[in-house]
């Protein structure tokens, strides 16, 4: 249920066309809710036929041009009820983790380059958010709604630290275990 209220938060920070929200999603907000183009027009048109938001009058009439979107009012009342509803935090659910469980009882072939590519993903995602953090939030800028934009990134910024630094851990670790022989004769 999230995606529609991704979109409506996207909207309400700027009226934009499906492609425009596409192009968003790729630079921001799908740091951590992703959608594909097909999904986001797909939910757009769902958002319009429940009356949360319409398309905006283009201002010239022109066959196959972009429509672009804003939010109703009620579309802005979902969207606060939706902030101050009580939600559970999701269960964790990581093939990675998995797959080393797997692993104590099959086996580490072709574990440990797995690991070091994941370390390399992670550093290298964790240097675009702190890279976004030095241009998009420099000392001084602490509105309210800079300092929530911030605090996502934020978390972005401590998940990847986390991932970096239990995969540094994991790769040592890993480099110490025995052979996947004799690994398999202790279970």
């Amino acid at each position: 249920m999230s995606l529609p209220h991704a979109i409506l938060t996207a909207l309400l920070e700027k009226p934009s066309s499906g492609l425009e929200l596409t192009r968003r999603f790729d630079k921001s907000i799908g740091y951590f809710w992703s959608a594909t183009h097909q999904q986001i027009y797909r939910e757009l048109g769902r958002l319009e036929a429940d009356g949360l938001i319409r398309a905006l009058p283009a201002e010239q009439p022109a066959r196959g041009q972009k429509k672009s979107y804003e939010v109703l009012p009620a579309g802005r009342a979902e969207l606060a009820r939706w902030t101050a509803a009580s939600q559970e935090p999701k269960p964790l659910r990581d093939v990675l983790l998995l797959r080393l469980r797997a692993a104590a009882v099959v086996g580490t072939g072709g574990l440990g380059p797995e690991l070091a590519r994941h370390l390399e993903l992670h550093e290298r995602q964790l240097a675009t958010y702190r890279e976004i953090e030095e241009r998009d939030f420099p000392p001084g800028k602490d509105s309210s709604a800079d300092r929530l934009r911030h605090l996502v990134l934020r978390a972005g910024i401590d998940l990847e630290t986390f991932w970096t630094q239990w995969l540094q851990h994991a790769l040592s670790e890993f480099a110490r275990l025995p052979p996947d022989d004799s690994l398999a004769e202790h279970n």
